[in-house]
């Protein structure tokens, strides 16, 4: 790994990552885990309302988990049906990363390694509640890799499309003066709207997780990359 500090007059010294399908390969657990919450509501597995549920899980990757159930159970006794939901998510989706089900994606580790090592300031963010992220990160031994994790209840509760957590980190990083200065990269359409919402100077998309070239591309990403492996000489290139 070659290591530098960088020297531009304009930095981009904050990058805001998000975490499975951009860092982290979870195999498809948002869906497994999703069913069997959907489960515990009366919801058959094969049924036609399962699968229109698991569209809307599918289409809405990178969002708050709490806001999809909240539209999947719209109506009466919604938002209690809604937290339940959520709640038997979390549970189900902790199991399976309990039982060794995640693991970075290849040079993930190794890229925010070299950009802290340029003197960035890494933060990962996500749209599972802080319990389930603290568990991924425990799973993977990262509890110390970087200085700030976001969830959506550390940044108001909204989490993406909105840009909150994007502006959370510069908030609370202070690692740059203007916005603009910003990288943010993720793996979903949810997670390009949140970062051009943001105002971040380069939103990188990956093909390493939910959303394809032409989905991340239509929501803003500003380069699509094969992997998160390819960001530190992306901004590198940009810092020319």
């Amino acid at each position: 790994m070659t290591s530098r500090t960088s020297t531009t007059a304009n930095p981009y010294n904050l990058v805001v990552l998000d975490m499975a399908g951009t860092t982290v390969a979870d195999g498809g657990l948002v869906e497994q885990a999703f069913s069997a919450a959907a489960q515990r509501l009366g919801v058959r597995p094969g049924s036609d309302e399962h699968a229109r549920q698991l569209a809307y899980v599918r289409a809405t990757m990178g969002e708050s988990k709490i806001s999809v159930f909240r539209h999947l159970f719209a109506g009466e006794g919604g938002e209690e049906k809604a937290r339940y939901a959520n709640t038997a998510f979390e549970e189900a989706y902790g199991e399976l990363v309990g039982g060794g089900r995640v693991a970075p994606l290849p040079g993930a580790r190794e890229a925010v390694e070299r950009l802290t090592a340029e003197g960035r300031t890494v933060v990962l963010t996500t749209g599972f509640a802080r319990t389930t992220q603290d568990a991924i990160l425990t799973a993977l031994g990262w509890q110390d890799l970087v200085p700030l994790t976001l969830c959506p209840a550390d940044a108001g509760g909204r989490g993406r499309p909105y840009p909150d957590m994007v502006l959370a980190a510069f908030l609370r990083t202070g690692a740059v003066a203007d916005v603009r200065r910003t990288v943010v990269a993720g793996d979903t359409s949810y997670d390009m709207l949140g970062g051009v919402r943001s105002g971040a100077g380069i939103v990188a998309g990956v093909l390493t997780g939910a959303h394809d070239q032409d989905q991340l591309t239509r929501h803003g990403a500003t380069h699509v990359l094969g992997s998160v492996a390819e960001l530190p000489d992306l901004i590198a290139r940009a810092e020319a």
